[in-house]
């Protein structure tokens, strides 16, 4: 096909070809990653670390992100 907006980024089997698969999957892999910039910034509004979080226990979190305003089912750790 194309190289497209990214180049080579999502030619996963390396033959200079981004076929639609390749793209398709290159576009979740983006995608999952906004996903994750957006709770990571909703929890430093918050003042809360997804590391420190990620050390917790699940209990122990889930308060934490409920202290914080922040609903844990909308988080994934």
């Amino acid at each position: 096909m194309f190289a497209g907006l990214f180049g080579s980024l999502f030619d996963f089997n390396g033959d200079g070809v981004t076929d639609a698969a390749e793209m398709a999957l290159g576009m979740m892999i983006l995608d999952e990653l906004d996903e994750e910039s957006d709770e990571d910034s909703r929890l430093e509004d918050a003042g809360l670390s997804r590391y420190e979080l990620e050390m917790m226990g699940p209990d122990e979190r889930d308060d934490a992100l409920e202290d914080a305003g922040l609903d844990p089912d909308d988080f994934d750790f």
